[in-house]
């Protein structure tokens, strides 16, 4: 429709049941303005009277699993109501003209499939390698105008790359009348990430953000996971999952993170084996005494960790499964063990001053009591940490988180129900 329309709509409550499924009802207001200021934007970004359209798409957090993917492990992760939303508008021009706010202008021929090393870490680069995947498909790809604009926090943990890439695969797939399925949009979205922004990563994030939802994700075949949602409702059962913003930087942590899989691989490696998904525990544990010595101390730790860690996601599952959510509370806390004991990821040894995460572990338990149940969230080392949080609490945790860490540091996030969306028409 017409921009003039659009924003018509939006003021209307045209979109407010299809706003409502995506972001919860008591964010309908927000987010009406939200979009309003996105379709104002692109017009001033991208003046014409084209037709335009709405998109959007979830970040993720992570609930169990932790450092347990890239060993072909088990894990399990939500969708949640902090998306990517972008304006777009399709045309004949053959080429992508996409605004981020935050990040710029990129432009990608959409004919022009090929990486380019130039492009390597940024925008471009995500956005010509999805058109790439999407033509290797048989997806006859279009150009267009778009405008995007983020409520995931870059380096939050929430995966806002992912996001993106979930975000462009949707309009890209959706614009060209035939849906791809969540699965295959991941897939491009990991396939753009790895070749043409050059970064390596696993699947987890871009199966999480194009499924929606509640995820349990088995990795042991790397190349077709099995990836299975189902329902669990956090609010019905007096609790809401928090996210609070460290203000710690990722810049210098490549070493860190690489040093994980690295290490469990180490050990796998003891065995004959390339990743620990393929060692049997008992012998792990039978061969302790000849491990140590062969190898560091950190790396039998890691890898006991991934074994736990990978059975504790099972179980985690299907205690929500069970809508058990005592039990789920109790296996949430051992792994949040797990990862400050075994997996050593609250922050980089080679910078012990900087340690926000292990503060904000530190204020949630004063703030809710020494047992109450939160952790690193993510990749770890700096960034965020993750609370369940009982619902009449929530709004006195993210007072004192805010107050520590600043303004807009603490989030409680709803479990999305579905991945990449397009914005139309309520029914019913």
């Amino acid at each position: 429709m017409k921009t003039d329309e659009m924003i018509s709509k939006l003021n209307s409550d045209y979109f407010d049941m299809e706003l409502a499924y995506l972001y919860g009802g008591s964010r309908l207001s927000y987010q009406k303005k939200r979009y309003e200021a996105a379709v104002n934007r692109f017009c001033e970004l991208f003046p014409c009277d084209d037709d335009i359209r709405l998109f959007s798409a979830p970040g993720r957090t992570e609930l169990g699993g932790n450092h347990t993917d890239h060993q072909c492990g088990c894990a399990l992760a939500a969708a949640v109501s902090l998306d990517m939303a972008a304006v777009v508008s399709f045309n004949d021009s053959g080429k992508i003209r996409l605004y981020s706010e935050g990040f710029g202008m990129s432009e990608v021929d959409v004919c022009k499939t090929d990486p380019d090393p130039d492009e390597y870490g940024t925008t471009a680069a995500l956005i010509r390698g999805i058109n790439a995947g999407m033509r290797e498909r048989g997806i006859n790809t279009c150009g267009f105008d778009a405008y995007t604009v983020s409520d995931v926090p870059g380096g939050s943990g929430l995966s806002s790359s992912a996001a993106f890439e979930t975000l462009i695969g949707t309009i890209i797939s959706l614009s060209a009348g035939s849906p791809l399925s969540p699965a295959v949009i991941a897939k491009i979205g990991q396939y753009a990430e790895n070749r043409y922004f050059g970064k390596s990563c696993g699947l987890l994030d871009q199966a999480v953000c194009a499924s929606g939802g509640l995820v349990f994700l088995d990795f042991r075949d790397s190349a077709a996971p099995v990836i299975q949602s189902f329902d669990f409702d956090f609010e019905k059962a007096g609790y809401c999952v928090c996210i609070t913003d460290t203000k710690g930087s990722h810049s210098d942590l490549t070493e860190d993170y690489t040093a994980v899989p690295g290490e469990m691989r180490l050990v796998a490696e003891y065995f004959g084996k390339s990743v620990l998904r393929e060692v049997d525990r008992q012998d792990f544990l039978n061969a302790l005494p000849s491990l140590h010595g062969k190898m560091s101390d950190r790396a039998i730790l890691r890898a006991a960790h991934f074994f736990d860690e990978n059975q504790r996601a099972v179980l985690q599952a299907q205690a929500l499964q069970d809508n058990d959510v005592e039990r789920f509370i109790a296996l949430y806390k051992s792994s949040a063990r797990s990862s400050s004991e075994l997996l050593q990821n609250l922050y980089s040894s080679a910078h012990p001053d900087r340690q926000g995460i292990t503060l904000g572990i530190m204020l949630s338990r004063m703030i809710l009591g020494e047992d109450c149940p939160v952790r690193v969230h993510g990749g770890g080392f700096a960034g965020t940490v993750q609370a369940i949080v009982p619902t009449d609490k929530a709004e006195l945790y993210a007072e004192k988180m805010d107050e520590f860490f600043g303004s807009g540091s603490c989030s409680a996030v709803r479990i999305r129900p579905t991945g990449g969306a397009e914005l139309r028409r309520s029914e019913g």
